[in-house]
């Protein structure tokens, strides 16, 4: 059935027998891991975690089932990561898991985003074994109120709210990237919950990600205005200072979002001047006369042709026995081309 984020994170902090698998799914992958930590930590540093995946329970359905039924070779804990990089695999692993007569080991399945006509995600939001949960990557206030929560957990006092707004910022929505900054930080500073450490404007300034947002705003230039050429050079500068993956393609992302967002005003027919100009600081003084010039190179289709290109690039770094981030170079290199062809 589905689960609000409350009722998630009460079954992960205690969990019970009523709820044979926890689902966690949508977008914000790094969201979901972070809720699947919480039953990590409810278990305990001493129970056995059993790893398995879609290819693996595809070829024996019954596994999980009797995973989710044994017990430790030493009498301790047991729980089930169950990561999915194909969710309609595991459909009848999962039927076999509600239907078994004893699981007494939680389950927490971690999938990308489903779509609604998905057999899984059914079938787990019409079962009331079954909690499914859809993760989204937080934004605005959310993303603020979140950077401060970890910042705090990590010993982190900020100086001002503006640090929060930063730290979301330069993370673009992605929680591990925000935990590894706030990590990053905190050593820096020597801080941990027991000795907190004020962090201010200066010391982000020197160590933050969001010194690189002028290296990144390059990359989203040569991207989205079609310069494969200094696209080229930009990666290669920025992956020998270990930049790379993931934090560029999202970066990329949120022009496209703004792009998509402004299109459609103009296909509507508000006149591109007016449109960029209601925008207000939702656009950086210095990136109008870009944003002004790739309005006019893409339209709505190509939009949303670029963002799912760049969605599906993100999910295949993420699962394993992929080439890495050449993968997410080729999705931005597929883009720039595409927008040089309309220069």
């Amino acid at each position: 059935m589905k689960a609000n984020l409350a009722q998630v994170e009460r079954a992960l902090d205690a969990p019970s027998p009523g709820n044979r698998l926890i689902l966690l799914y949508g977008p914000d992958e790094s969201g979901s891991r972070a809720l699947a930590a919480r039953l990590e930590r409810a278990m305990g540093p001493e129970a056995e975690r059993i790893e398995l995946d879609s290819a693996t329970i595809k070829g024996d359905p019954a596994l999980l089932a009797d995973e989710a039924a044994s017990i430790s070779l030493f009498g301790g804990a047991r729980h089930i990561r169950l990561s999915l990089s194909n969710a309609e695999d595991a459909l009848l692993a999962v039927q076999a898991l509600v239907e078994a007569p004893t699981a007494g080991n939680p389950v927490v399945a971690i999938a990308g985003a489903l779509k609604a006509t998905s057999g899984l995600l059914k079938f787990a939001l019409g079962h009331p074994a079954i909690l499914a949960f859809a993760s989204y990557a937080p934004e605005g206030q959310q993303a603020d109120r979140l950077a401060a929560s970890m910042a705090r957990d990590a010993g982190l006092r900020l100086a001002s709210p503006e640090i929060a707004k930063r730290l979301a910022a330069a993370a673009a929505g992605d929680r591990a990237v925000l935990l590894r900054e706030i990590e990053k930080l905190a050593l820096y500073l020597d801080a941990d919950p027991d000795h907190p450490v004020e962090l201010d404007h200066a010391t982000l300034d020197l160590l933050g990600a969001d010194s690189d947002e002028g290296d990144m705003s390059r990359v989203v230039d040569a991207v989205m205005s079609g310069n494969p050429a200094m696209l080229g050079v930009e990666l290669a500068r920025l992956a020998a200072v270990g930049i790379e993956g993931i934090p560029l393609l999202r970066s990329v992302l949120k022009r496209v979002h703004l792009l998509i967002q402004l299109r459609a005003q103009v296909d509507e027919g508000g006149h591109v001047e007016a449109v960029m100009n209601s925008a207000g600081k939702a656009i950086f003084w210095k990136e109008k006369p870009a944003v002004q010039r790739q309005l006019g190179l893409w339209d709505s289709p190509r939009l949303a042709t670029a963002l799912h290109r760049l969605m599906d690039a993100e999910r295949a770094l993420k699962a394993s026995g992929t080439l890495g981030t050449a993968m997410g170079d080729e999705a931005l290199l597929t883009i720039s081309r595409a927008a040089a062809r309309k220069r």
